[in-house]
């Protein structure tokens, strides 16, 4: 009797041994590692909201949201496998994968516009491109960005040589302010914007999409080909749950701005929240509209900026379409 008794109690003892591990393994969260473009500000709001609120949790990922160290990070490192998914820039993966075969796509449109603006003090009196005649323009010295500007001004009947572009590197706020260049290209319309106005200086600004540059999406969430094929259901997981964050975000942008400050970097990059604020209110209907909902990309916006790249001579041939973005089916 005493045998049969110890032949259940070890049965049972087993039995919870089992179905702990079980549970251990079905609470288990699966890392992945997004790396961002920059430093964290309000574009990145939704994401900070995702991991305070559990929303990445509730779908078994534990995400990490990692610096850069320099700006190519999003894309080589998502390349090389040391990162999960990227936030980048929809141009740079036509480019890269035109020109050089590296092996990554989008996988979801975070803004369905350019935030990319031309900013000058208002006493320049620059408020279209007609204005930008016989005027110097600051910029980061990006072959991408004087190619923008010569289009520009072919396609509101400009010379394009009587615009004299500075590579002021990144100072282009400085340059601007000290009357080094009359006007920059590459600020952005949610943060360079609302800093000048937070500073009570006067400006005028416009975008380039404006006036007859293609409109394209301001930034992307990308992954690798490998990922793409082997962890599907996670990269799946991870755009329902961002998608989750955001529609949170919306409808708390008070709590969300928050969040994001408790996450700031004070050190390389401290937050204003009357910019962050007011950066948030203007991204908001740039990241969806009654049109496109959040993440949506199509494959008309890519062919259209393939075409426009290739017009342009920034890429010598062109490639498929789907081998620059994927929508994947939840």
């Amino acid at each position: 009797m005493k045998f049969f008794k110890y032949i259940t109690l070890i049965l049972i003892l087993g039995l919870f041994v089992a179905c702990g591990k079980k549970e251990n393994k079905k609470n288990k969260l699966e890392d992945v590692n997004v790396i961002l473009e920059w430093y964290p500000n309000a574009i990145h709001s939704f994401m900070y909201v995702g991991q305070a609120k559990g929303f990445y949790k509730e779908e078994g990922l534990n995400v990490h949201l990692r610096l850069p160290s320099n700006t190519t990070d999003p894309m080589a490192l998502t390349a090389a496998g040391k990162a999960d998914i990227g936030f980048y820039y929809m141009h740079d993966v036509i480019l890269k994968r035109t020109k050089e075969n590296i092996p990554v796509k989008s996988i979801g449109a975070v803004l369905q516009n350019s935030t990319n603006v031309i900013i000058s003090l208002k006493d320049k009196n620059i408020t279209g491109p007609k204005d930008l005649a016989n005027k110097k323009i600051g910029y980061s010295g990006d072959e991408y960005t004087e190619q923008v500007v010569k289009a520009l001004a072919k396609a509101n009947n400009i010379d394009p040589n009587s615009i004299e572009l500075v590579d002021v590197g990144f100072d282009l706020l400085t340059s601007m302010i000290t009357n080094r260049v009359d006007g920059t290209i590459g600020c952005v319309v949610n943060h360079e914007v609302p800093v000048m106005e937070e500073k009570n200086i006067p400006i005028n600004y416009f975008a380039p999409t404006k006036y007859g540059i293609p409109e394209y999406y301001g930034s992307v969430f990308i992954a690798s080909d490998e990922t793409i094929k082997n962890k599907k259901e996670m990269l799946q997981k991870f755009l329902r749950a961002s998608k989750k964050a955001f529609e949170y975000t919306k409808a708390h942008p008070e709590e969300s701005i928050n969040i994001i400050l408790e996450n700031q970097d004070k050190n390389s990059f401290p937050l204003n929240k009357t910019v962050e604020t007011k950066s948030l209110q203007m991204l908001m209907p740039m990241m969806e509209n009654s049109k496109t909902p959040f993440l949506t990309q199509t494959k008309e916006v890519w062919e259209t900026n393939e075409d426009w790249l290739y017009s342009q001579g920034m890429i010598d041939k062109k490639l498929p379409v789907n081998d620059f973005f994927i929508n994947l089916e939840n």
